[in-house]
């Protein structure tokens, strides 16, 4: 008997990286599961990476947690890591409850999950307290990321970030360079690599790859919230080839 889930996936309106990497991940999971998983997207006006656009996509948030619960989704995701991390330190857990919320108003009840918290979160469940990462945006808003994960107690080594304030661009950038950028930053005092800490910049297929090279856990925005989606709707955490945090075991 297979087991169907509908996973709630609100998005910002320029992003076409989060509809294909965790659709990838979902659905590479080992047949034997007997599981069967289904994508409803709700999305939210945002074109350019900067504050003020962060912010009013945001406001948005909301009706788009109601519009998804109407499908009754078992799980709903919002997946723009800056857009939360961008509204101050720990939002993340202020996002999650009145989206929750919505949800319950609307008599169908899911718990919700944001790319900002399930990264944190990755970090504190592989006890990484120091990290190096890989960002797109601009200087301003990597410093933003930066000045988040160090509220939670998290320390960033080393980091590239991109410059890259179009979001269509962003998800243009290739993941290939991933691994090389990597290699010009400090890893080796590091207990992890966040390669990508943006869901609309391509990471997936060189996860793996990362992992084996630098001999450290690898992971990202895209990896995390799939690990957040499959722990909310109590399945195992295993999807081949993406990283230890996604080994099943973590």
């Amino acid at each position: 008997m297979t087991d169907t889930f509908r996973v709630g996936l609100i998005v910002p309106s320029s992003n076409v990286t989060m509809e294909t990497e965790i659709p990838a991940m979902l659905n590479a999971r080992p047949d034997h599961f007997g599981e069967e998983f289904t994508f409803h997207a709700s999305r939210m006006r945002m074109r350019n990476v900067t504050q003020e656009e962060l912010e009013r996509m945001d406001d948005q948030s909301e009706r788009s947690a109601t519009l998804l619960s109407d499908a009754h989704c078992d799980v709903l995701a919002y997946a723009c890591l800056i857009g939360i991390m961008a509204q101050g330190a720990g939002y993340h857990e202020e996002s999650e409850a009145k989206l929750y919320e919505r949800t319950v108003e609307n008599d169908a009840e899911a718990p919700v999950v944001t790319s900002a918290g399930a990264l944190v979160r990755a970090m504190d469940r592989l006890d990484a307290e120091r990290v190096t990462l890989i960002a797109p945006y601009m200087e301003e808003l990597t410093q933003t990321v930066i000045n988040y994960f160090e509220s939670s107690g998290v320390d960033v080594v080393d980091y590239e970030t991109l410059e890259c304030p179009d979001n269509l661009e962003v998800a243009r950038l290739d993941q290939r360079n991933l691994l090389n950028i990597a290699d010009d930053l400090e890893t080796d005092e590091s207990d992890a690599l966040v390669l990508s800490s943006c869901v609309q910049m391509p990471s997936l297929a060189s996860i793996q790859a990362a992992e084996d090279r630098f001999g450290l856990p690898v992971f990202s925005a895209a990896t995390a919230t799939t690990y957040e989606i499959l722990h909310q709707l109590q399945l195992s955490t295993q999807v081949p080839g993406a990283g230890s945090l996604l080994d099943g075991v973590s």
